[in-house]
């Protein structure tokens, strides 16, 4: 019997179960011998994900999103717009919610989660046994691109959030800061579900990311990295580079498909929310809410 993926739910305290969005096709492409034939051939390259987006940018494909509310029960009162007005399943898919859905955090020492979904973090990167898996790590070199980047953080804090199908697909700063331009580094363009991870935790450093550097006058430098996956060709930045941001303002969104965003924090920059750390050790992730606590400044 396949292994469910398990997760802790800030909210209800609880262990829960995730519903994996296209479950079938990701263990026969990730645990099956012809299935990673089939991603290595297709699922990774940039044209297979083209041709998925192009679908659900068509008109056609809005008929899809009442079923999806439906079968995945989201909360349509949370929606910027009714769920008729939007024009295909994209548009609804990387949609905007009402400012009230999402309050962030106000207290000027903490740092919120950068997006809804399901987190993993890691308060000394170096010292961490692994993170999907035990033993199975990727080096802030291989993530970052620049090695002499990766010695800013060298020691430092790293959260992974995973971001779901289902869940809201906006990304926000954690902190407020002058960031950099977005940097793109080209990759391919593997799954990020865990079903993926646990069997090669290198997608995360092989797949199209882009890299902006926040300079925050509390936590020092803080490192954003949005990480694109199958069917998410689209990483697209909306906030206006040489401006100042606040914390939780919006950063960008991902089209169509499951997302990761890895954020890095120097060493002895922040203390992460304590139910975070205990999970994560245990390679358990923790679902919460973008603008939510993540740690505070050391």
């Amino acid at each position: 019997m396949a292994e469910p993926i398990r997760y802790y739910n800030r909210y209800t305290q609880t262990l829960e179960t995730e519903r994996i969005f296209g479950e079938k096709w990701l263990r026969f492409a990730y645990e099956k011998p012809l299935g990673r034939a089939g991603v290595w051939l297709f699922a990774r390259r940039k044209f297979f994900s083209a041709y998925y987006g192009w679908k659900m940018n068509k008109r056609r494909s809005a008929l899809k999103i009442i079923p999806f509310i439906a079968e995945y029960d989201l909360d349509v009162d949370e929606f910027a717009k009714r769920a008729f007005d939007y024009r295909t399943f994209n548009e609804f898919f990387y949609r905007s919610l009402k400012p009230e859905s999402r309050p962030i955090n106000a207290e000027a020492d903490t740092v919120v989660l950068p997006a809804d979904g399901r987190h993993l973090a890691f308060p000394n990167v170096d010292m961490a046994e692994g993170f999907y898996v035990k033993g199975a790590k990727f080096t802030l070199a291989e993530l970052l691109g620049d090695a002499a980047l990766a010695e800013k953080f060298a020691g430092g804090a790293m959260l992974i959030s995973r971001l779901c199908p289902v869940d809201y697909h906006r990304f926000h700063f954690p902190v407020a800061g002058q960031p950099s331009e977005a940097r793109l580094i080209n990759g391919y363009l593997y799954s990020v579900s865990p079903i993926a991870l646990r069997h090669n935790i290198r997608y995360l450093v092989e797949n199209k990311r882009m890299i902006t550097l926040v300079e925050s006058p509390v936590f020092g430098t803080v490192a954003m990295i949005e990480v694109g996956a199958t069917n998410v060709g689209t990483i697209r930045q909306t906030y206006v580079e040489g401006r100042a941001v606040a914390k939780g303002e919006e950063k960008g969104f991902f089209a169509f498909g499951g997302s990761c965003v890895i954020t890095l924090f120097q060493e002895d920059r922040i203390c992460f929310a304590g139910d975070l750390v205990t999970q994560s050790a245990n390679h358990i992730e923790t679902y919460a809410r973008m603008g939510d606590v993540l740690g505070r400044a050391l």
